[in-house]
């Protein structure tokens, strides 16, 4: 029966315009719940075929808890007199035997290498209060595979002209530099260290088993128009430990994951058979585990999935990094690329689509499949797979279905899943190591900051695997890789 509004009071009229209004709410609500209920798309982890390809990425707590029983043993034989030089996680001392209070003051340099690019910066310290400015710097690709000298003459040379823009040369000042080289090392001391291998895509001639400390300094005092010394070398593990510490003296550990992994963390010398330098107090040192290498003796090959193994066959380094090649952004996205491949050969995947040329060109190019692809993918909320479509698209592939989009959505989060499940039974065994009531971890690095997934999985799987008796904080480090 029609209402007729002029029969009705104003605020009858107004009761009225809400209970339409509700039933309209209610009816969007219902149609949004049975199409979430009942989507369009089919669910892949019940496909029998996907789960074959898939399937090898989820891992049970039993796995984890023999990944942790296996990486205790590679850190023992690191640290061990004996047993060092055979080991892969080489777990190196690295002279830092104190984290900060909030009462340091002064003026000092900082040089972030790490990656494709590299930070200088200013850091005044005041107790607790910090001014920073810095600068950001890319390394172009060919001297990443050039000499180490032209490397080191690029990066001084970049150093200069940052110090010249911020009038720190010309004034006879000596400037203290701390130099972040976030590549493994042999530490000799707090400001000497030898490269053990090169990482991340870099293979410099002229610089494995040198002291990099050396080549930069040689570096800088030959070019003449700027005064530094370079009075201590750390990675970007012991960087970020050291700057979250600065907040909370609970920080304990740091971790990397970005480009790579590492992990660093505070070690009672009693264990650490490697050590040559003094026994006074602190009785403690920081430890660069090193743990990319993790796996590399074999002891993980049962995790190991046919597209790991082809990552690492393509890969500059060979039967290297592997625990990190199974983890970090570096090999991600192309780990996504190759199951989707494997999916796209069975004709699970693309195969309604009427030009299989539309997806064959940019899902065969190595590397087109961009691990910021995998965390724009997660994003995905709903049964829109709005931002799928979108990546999708951007590679060129257009009309994926929505079964194609959900296939390639459970794939993501299958691998990224598996990442940040096996970088969380490495902290927890450090965890346990330390075994102290609170301990903070300062963590850092692209796939850390803007995964959606990776701090949740993380949170989660700790929190099953850890000592009861261990509570657990994390704090974004105030450094940026």
């Amino acid at each position: 029966m029609a209402v007729q509004s002029h029969f009705l009071s104003s605020a009858q009229r107004t009761a009225f315009t809400l209970v339409c209004g509700g039933l309209a709410v209610a009816a969007v609500a219902h149609f949004w719940w049975k199409a979430q209920k009942n989507p369009k798309y089919h669910d892949p982890s019940k496909n029998d075929d996907i789960e074959k390809l898939v399937g090898p990425y989820k891992l049970s707590r039993d796995t984890l808890y023999r990944v942790m029983d296996l990486l205790e043993e590679e850190l023992d034989r690191g640290l061990g007199k004996e047993s060092h030089g055979g080991a892969t996680v080489k777990m190196f001392p690295t002279y830092v035997r104190s984290l900060p209070n909030g009462t340091e003051k002064g003026d000092i340099l900082a040089l972030d290498l790490g990656g494709t690019n590299f930070r200088v910066l200013l850091i005044r310290l005041n107790g607790p209060k910090i001014d920073m400015r810095n600068k950001i710097f890319l390394i172009p690709h060919s001297l990443m595979a050039g000499t180490g000298e032209k490397l080191f003459d690029h990066i001084a040379e970049c150093l200069a002209n940052f110090m010249h823009h911020e009038g720190l040369s010309g004034n006879g000042k000596k400037f203290p530099l701390g130099f972040t080289f976030s590549f493994p090392c042999a530490q000799l001391g707090l400001a000497s260290a030898t490269l053990v291998a090169w990482t991340k895509g870099f293979s410099c001639e002229g610089v494995v088993g040198q002291d990099v400390v050396q080549l930069l300094q040689k570096a800088i005092d030959k070019r003449g128009d700027i005064r530094v010394e370079i009075v201590a070398l750390v990675n970007d593990t012991v960087g970020t430990m050291m700057s979250c510490a600065l907040k909370d003296h609970d920080t304990r550990i740091g971790l990397i994951l970005g480009t790579g992994t590492n992990a660093c963390y505070m070690e009672q010398l009693s264990r650490v058979g490697t050590w040559n330098g003094d026994r006074d107090d602190p009785k403690q040192v920081i430890i660069n585990t090193e743990w990319g290498a993790f796996g590399d003796s074999g002891c993980i090959d049962f995790l190991r999935t046919p597209h790991d193994k082809e990552v690492d066959e393509s890969s500059i380094n060979k039967g290297k990094q592997l625990y990190e090649k199974m983890i970090s952004g570096m090999y991600m996205g192309e780990i996504v690329r190759l199951v989707l491949l494997d999916l796209i050969d069975k004709e699970i995947l693309f195969a309604s689509l009427a030009d299989k040329h539309e997806y064959i060109q940019p899902m065969f190019t190595k590397g087109n499949f961009y691990t910021k692809f995998v965390s724009e993918i997660e994003t995905d909320s709903g049964v829109t797979f709005r931002h799928t479509k979108q990546v999708l698209a951007e590679m060129g592939i257009q009309n994926a279905s929505m079964d194609d989009c959900a296939t390639v959505q459970y794939v993501c989060k299958s691998v990224s899943k598996r990442a940040a499940q096996l970088a969380s039974a490495g902290l927890t065994v450090l965890l346990n190591r330390i075994d102290r009531p609170r301990v903070v971890i300062g963590v850092d690095g692209s796939l850390y900051r803007f995964h959606p997934r990776f701090k949740s999985v993380m949170e989660k799987t700790i929190a099953d695997l850890v000592k009861p008796s261990i509570k657990v904080r994390r704090r974004l480090a105030v450094r940026a890789c």
